[in-house]
């Protein structure tokens, strides 16, 4: 069992790399095709915006070299994880990345466990009791929430709990000159967290609700259930025990294709709440054409996101051992 597991990792460490490269690849070539470049923008900004002092810049930058030459001497340096360094900000990428990234991570980690975790009581409890009121609230709330625009969302909370009852904080991740440590410092993050973490999960709540109201009424069909109910066994025990390990594979399977989609979501929520991530990181290098500053980010995504993927692989591999020996 152990070595299957095992080698269920090293294939999927394996398939890593290549997919990696492939969107590096890509996202190099789209926005290279782009018009403009960082040039551009720094020489507008320094009153010089002619068209020698451009090309000048272009030269210096390397950006007057042919595309493919352009693109293997950044896959060069990518493969000494050498992220470059950002023109505008004169700063190494990789430093700016790493300032912002713990940001990012806190709130999408916190945003998708409290997701699955609201969406599967939400669903256990909806198939429990199909067809009642219950159920029908729950569908219903589901789809409400669903329906409704992030930014709108947290624009709605920011003015009931910061304006009106003023009990949370409307933005930003500290107290701004409080200067905490340690266990005041985390309790201080994770007030400020509140907000932005709920924003960004009620929409994903509304879809795993769904999905695994959908799963739980599949399982409830199968034999094994069947069984378990001529055993005498209490609609709980048959509910959380037995159906609830089989009815979350399709849930754990979506987390783990969304995860991608809580990033690009963050971009939003971090900019309405202020939130210090890679969402606002990301707005001004697209603004800026800042190009080896957004490859980074981009880069550090991917990676990520894929990493992500594997964790889910593998607790898929733990709720159902068959996957592991395929």
């Amino acid at each position: 069992m152990r070595q299957a597991s095992l080698l269920f990792l090293v294939r999927r460490l394996l398939q890593i790399v290549p997919v990696v490269l492939a969107i590096v690849a890509l996202n190099f070539f789209l926005l290279r095709m782009a018009p403009g470049d960082v040039a551009d923008i720094l020489a507008g900004q320094m009153g010089h915006a002619t068209a020698e002092f451009t090309q000048q810049l272009r030269q210096e930058f390397g950006l007057d070299r042919p595309l493919y030459q352009q693109f293997f001497i950044y896959m060069g340096k990518l493969l000494t994880f050498d992220l470059g360094v950002s023109h505008l900000q004169q700063t190494p990428v990789i430093v700016l990345i790493l300032d912002r990234l713990p940001a990012t991570l806190i709130l999408m980690l916190t945003s998708v466990v409290l997701a699955v975790a609201l969406g599967v009581v939400l669903g256990v409890a909806a198939a429990r009791r199909e067809g009642t009121i219950a159920d029908s609230l729950i569908s219903v709330l589901a789809l409400v929430v669903y329906a409704t625009p992030a930014f709108w969302l947290g624009l709605m909370l920011i003015v009931l709990f910061s304006i009106k009852l003023d009990i949370l904080p409307s933005g930003g991740m500290i107290q701004i000159g409080a200067g905490l440590k340690g266990a005041a410092y985390a309790l201080d993050v994770a007030w400020h967290l509140i907000l932005p973490a709920a924003t960004l999960a009620l929409f994903y709540v509304a879809i795993y609700t769904r999905l695994m109201r959908a799963s739980m009424l599949e399982v409830y069909g199968l034999d094994f259930i069947v069984t378990a109910r001529a055993k005498g066994l209490s609609e709980t025990a048959i509910a959380w025990t037995h159906a609830l390990r089989n009815a979350l594979l399709p849930v754990v399977t979506l987390a783990g294709v969304q995860f991608g989609h809580l990033l690009g979501g963050s971009i939003l929520v971090e900019t309405v709440f202020g939130w210090p991530g890679l969402g606002r990181l990301v707005f001004d290098a697209l603004l800026q054409r800042d190009l080896n500053l957004l490859l980074g980010i981009l880069f550090v995504s991917s990676a990520v996101v894929v990493s992500a993927n594997l964790v889910v692989d593998l607790i898929y591999g733990l709720l159902d051992p068959r996957i592991v020996h395929k």
